[in-house]
């Protein structure tokens, strides 16, 4: 369980936020069942009567404090509410410590009973009976020294419980046993001893307590997943299982060891000892082994550490509150757990540290910790943190850029006034998928072995105690890092983790941790070059650069004629671009690190396949249209000039999902209407390919000659279509066909359809007349419909065209998302403007996150809004163009139907995402493949594909105009939605579906009284001797063939779901 928002206790916290004040009886009973038995009902809550001193006394010291820091640092007092709310839900109730303690005492008295052992080597371990094994890997297996058991000289309760900065969902409680000083010799810090005594020590206490019925489960565990710290977990019987987990840490006799022996210099592992030679080679210097020392050393400061925290936070209510944030913050950032993680005690440390150099003074309060934390974190310059206290920052170093990065974008969100600051910092989880542009896993983490003797790591792989993962990791790291130099912002990686284990289990092997994932965050402006430049041939550097890229790096001479070493990588199309970044991974890790292609799986991509080459499509459009709009400028003999040309259709903003592409009709395809030089489509042929209109609206000036009048205006605008045709015949040869309503132009194998607008028409279609002879202005359909067309889309149009011009992934996001809305068959139900608007939401409002820089972290954020968004309650709002300030919002409001349900996360592969669930529906139409025009565009390509009757190239200027906008699918929609619309509704995907949905509205199956007006696709029954009428199943389900003849294959009813 780890801390996410989808635990029960932040879900129920977030709910309270949004209710107000406790509804009683409710906090109690989250997250348990509720007790059977009802408690006595509360007395109703009385004004409480207060006498007019005082109501009117004037504000104490501490409620004026309050408001300052609320005006001073909150942005609102609904945050200072929030986290006040979410501490309450954290923190550990008085009742719960009460059973804890209990617990406590009870193996406090079992432990100091358990019997001793004699003196043994450590090798022989026969003594140990047969239902536990060691909880330690040993290996090398031989070392010396002596053991035996001895009771605990004294058990201590140490860490977060004993400060009150304990959190849910998961307690801990630590509890240092001390060895007794007899069981200790000599040199027990070299060669892995002590750390071979303390995991006996720990095997013998499970193995006795194993017996006794207080426990549900005794389990080993790994503390922070290093495997040289085994430690015991201890969890109560029955109901309270989950109440708590005491941690059995064992630590040596206080004073036994010398810290001097521990310094970061020294070594205790020697190397004849650890690669099992006999005799040590002459001279050799031993290395350091600072992780090594650190894990002793670590055990002989418990207590100090305990002092010296208890001591900080007396008299420091607000560093409580200020921990349970920072590890509520942490958790979010899944940082708070695995090896090398950054620990609830080293936050503790942190700001006791910070308390020390005077950065945290002890009036502030939680929020002012949680501030001030962040601020040094993401100022953090790596220096060790010294305060006479011996913490080893050398297991951070991996963590420290990852934590100071995401300390700086917190920072940021908090002094963002325009953020809800305490949802994006302590609500939301950042898991890495959703997190970084681009993840891979490595599936097979024992070619780890192999990545330390190519890279030379026996050092760390002594200090590490063996543990290749976690001697590799830093180095893996560091050589993406150079790699991916300008490219990346953040290499990181997930933080391995080994479970716990059966006290009669072998210790999980270092492979044990899973497969490790990485993620890369992407600086958008060089994430897909193609060139990676390096020094000039005669320097220095270049044989480092050589030897760096390998067999990659050849030398090229530049435009300024210097001769440089350099790597050019193979991408032809934008897509293949965005995947540089993994060449890079594979070409390093296999040259560098041994790890083969196939341990890789790498997904920066997966989905992109199902949207084909549409960018590079989108960018010839954009260029036909400019030309198209400089002519339209240009025009001669017209009465009015144009003002403004402005494109409406999504391919004009980079977001259509199959853009057109250049096309001309074959005219043995269709029939030729010899009078008007037109085209229809064969009745015998597949129908031809879909030919989509790209909408562009034509400002004409304003002037004194425009009519007042709304059907004169038409007229007017008819005419001026019609001119337009001529002049652009004329003056540019090109091939157009005008009507009242617009006029179309064949133009480079596309067709425009120009669309003339006078801006004052929308105020002329709004005047009314009242009835006493008053002229007034009121919206009425027609109006919003035309503002809506020639105002709000070509602003939206312009908008999001230079959000892609900012943020390159910000196209292809919308057209996988408009994909899988249409996928999933929605795509008549959520308009196309309308998901374009929420992936800009996630571009322009990322928070917590960075802004998506691939379009499947974008999709995967997409979804997530879907699904986890409050719709019911509070509408999004996208700030475009930074429009809005403060209080003025503009809202999109959406209240998708119940299919949010099914909305998860996809996995992989690629059509299990696009595919929908068809069980959910009554009755599927299937159609006729050769009569849907945009076949190809299906998820799952088809085998075969019909020859469309069109080809894609353009050349010719006399050509006849091809058929556009005809999809006998969307009309054979039409006539079913106006016949049947009032009994069911109908879904389908426009790209390429060969299936159309059909759920039945349940209001139309009650039996309604006969009537005449009633008999619309109903049959006469009785019901308990009235006459009814009911829906005619059987009748319709034939229309539905009678109406789409040619089209329909077959009607496949799923009657199980119904009856009449």
């Amino acid at each position: 369980g780890s801390f996410t928002p989808s635990c029960e206790h932040i879900r129920g916290q977030a709910e309270e936020v949004e209710q107000g004040p406790h509804t009683p009886g409710r906090g109690a009973a989250r997250g348990k069942k509720r007790k059977a038995a009802t408690p006595a009902p509360a007395p109703a809550l009385q004004p409480v009567k207060l006498s007019r001193a005082e109501l009117y006394k004037p504000p104490t010291n501490e409620e004026l404090n309050q408001l300052k820091e609320t005006e001073d640092l909150f942005h609102s007092s609904l945050l200072r509410l929030q986290i006040e709310e979410l501490l309450k839900e954290v923190t550990l109730k008085e009742t719960k410590k009460k059973k804890i303690d209990a617990f406590l005492h009870e193996i406090n008295s079992l432990l100091s009973a358990i019997p001793e052992t004699p003196e043994t080597d450590i090798t022989d371990q026969t003594w140990l009976p047969k239902g536990v094994k060691v909880p330690f890997l040993q290996v090398p297996f031989n070392v010396k020294g002596k053991f035996r058991f001895l009771p605990p000289d004294e058990l201590s309760v140490v860490g977060s419980y004993l400060l009150g900065t304990c959190i849910k969902p998961e307690i801990n409680v630590d509890v240092a046993v001390t060895m007794p000083r007899e069981i200790f010799q000599d040199k027990d810090n070299l060669n892995q001893r002590y750390h071979r005594k303390r995991a006996l020590y720990l095997a013998h206490i499970a193995q006795h307590l194993s017996k006794e019925n207080l426990f549900g489960s005794v389990k080993f565990a790994y503390m922070n997943s290093n495997h040289l710290k085994p430690i015991l977990l201890l969890r109560p019987q029955g109901k309270d299982e989950k109440l708590v987990t005491v941690r059995l840490h064992a630590c040596p006799a206080p004073n036994f060891f010398k810290p001097s022996r521990f310094y970061p210099s020294k070594n205790n592992v020697r190397t004849a000892w650890f690669l099992e030679q006999s005799t040590p080679k002459e001279g050799a210097a031993e290395p350091a082994t600072p992780h090594y020392n650190n894990s002793i050393l670590c055990d002989t400061v418990l207590l100090s550490h305990l002092h010296f925290l208890s001591s900080v936070s007396t008299d420091f209510p607000g560093m409580k509150d200020g921990l349970a944030l920072l590890k509520v913050w942490l958790n979010q950032r899944q940082l708070s757990k695995g090896l090398g993680c950054f620990s609830g005690f080293l936050v503790s440390m942190l700001v006791a540290y910070l308390v020390v150099k005077r950065k945290i003074v002890k009036v502030m309060s939680g929020y002012q910790v949680l501030r001030n934390v962040l601020q040094f974190l993401g100022e953090f310059p790596g220096a060790p943190l010294g305060n006479g206290r011996l913490v080893s920052v050398e297991s951070l170093r991996a963590l420290i850029t990852a934590v100071q990065f995401e300390a700086k974008c917190s920072m940021e969100i908090l002094d963002d006034r325009m953020v809800d600051g305490f949802q994006a910092l302590l609500m939301t989880s950042k898991p890495m998928l959703r997190t970084f542009d681009h993840v891979f896993h490595l599936k097979h983490v024992s070619k780890l072995q192999s990545a330390c003797k190519k890279m030379e790591l026996l050092n760390e792989l002594m200090d590490r105690g063996g543990n290749y993962v976690a001697a590799a990791l830093p180095f893996i790291i560091s050589l993406l890092t150079r790699g991916l130099a300008r490219r990346a912002l953040l290499v990181a990686h997930s933080l391995p983790e080994t479970p716990e284990w059966a006290i009669d289990a072998e210790p999980p092997k270092h492979k044990d941790v899973g497969s490790l994932m990485f993620g890369i965050l992407f600086a958008p402006e060089f994430a897909a070059s193609k060139l990676e430049k390096g020094p000039q041939a005669d320097r220095p550097e270049a044989t480092d650069f050589r030897t760096f890229w390998g067999e990659k790096s050849e030398l090229r001479r530049f435009q300024d004629g210097t001769i440089c070493e350099a790597v050019v990588w193979e991408a032809s199309t934008i897509c293949q671009k965005r995947l540089i970044p993994e060449q890079i991974v594979r070409h390093l890790l296999k040259l560098h690190a041994d790890i083969p292609e196939s341990s890789i799986c790498y997904t920066g991509a997966l989905l992109e396949s199902a949207l084909g080459t549409g960018e590079e499509d989108m960018v010839s459009v954009v260029c036909s249209y400019d030309d198209l709009s400089r002519k339209l400028w240009n025009l001669e003999g017209l009465p009015l000039t144009v003002t403004a040309v402005q494109g409406v259709h999504p391919a004009l903003r980079y977001t259509d999902v199959f853009p057109p592409v250049p096309m001309k009709p074959i005219y043995s395809f269709h029939k030729q209407v010899k009078i008007r030089h037109l085209l229809l489509p064969s009745e015998e042929k597949p129908c031809p390919a879909y030919i989509t209109p790209l909408k562009i609206i034509c400002h004409m000036e304003g002037s004194g000659q425009w009519p007042q009048d709304k059907e004169a205006i038409k007229r007017i605008k008819a005419a001026f279509h019609l001119q337009l045709a001529e002049l652009l015949h004329q003056q540019h040869q090109l091939i157009c066909r005008p009507a009242v309503t617009h006029t179309d132009v064949y133009k480079d194998g596309y067709v425009f359809r120009l669309q003339v607008a006078y801006h004052r028409e929308p105020l002329i279609l709004k005047e009314v007349v009242t009835p006493e002879g008053m002229l007034k202005y009121q919206d009425t359909e027609e109006s919003q419909r035309l503002e809506l067309e020639i105002l709000h889309q070509p602003h939206l149009t312009s908008s999001l065209h230079g959000l892609q011009q900012q943020h390159p992934a910000f196209g292809s996001t919308c057209r996988l998302a408009k994909r899988w809305i249409s996928a999933q068959l929605l795509s008549d139900n959520i308009s196309e403007e309308c998901v374009d608007l929420l992936v800009a939401s996630l571009f322009l409002h990322p928070a917590p996150f960075t802004p998506p820089s691939s379009p499947q972290v974008g999709f995967l954020r997409f979804l997530n809004l879907l699904a986890t968004y409050d719709w019911r309650n509070s509408p999004l709002i996208v700030n475009l163009n930074a429009d809005l300030t403060g209080k003025q919002e503009l809202a999109i409001m959406l209240i998708p139907d119940d299919k949010d349900k099914q909305w998860e996360e996809p996995g992989n592969p690629l059509s299990t995402v696009f595919r929908p669930p068809l069980d959910l529906y009554d009755v599927l139409i299937h159609l006729n493949s050769n009569q849907i025009p945009r076949h190809l565009e299906s998820v799952d390509q088809p085998v075969k594909s019909f020859s469309r009757g069109v080809v894609k190239n353009s050349s010719g200027a006399r050509i006849l105009f091809p058929v556009v906008d005809y999809d006998p699918v969307q009309c054979y929609l039409q006539d079913l939605r106006e016949a049947f619309g009032d009994l069911a509704l109908f879904f389908y995907d426009k790209h390429g579906g060969e299936v159309i949905a059909v759920l039945w509205k349940p209001s139309s199956f009650q039996p309604q009284p006969f009537k005449v007006s009633n008999m619309k696709g109903r049959t006469v029954t009785t019901l308990n001797s009235e006459l009814v009428c009911v829906p005619n199943i059987e009748a319709i389900l034939e229309d539905f063939e009678v109406l789409g003849e040619g089209l329909v294959k077959r009607v496949e009813a799923h009657t199980e779901k119904w009856t009449v």
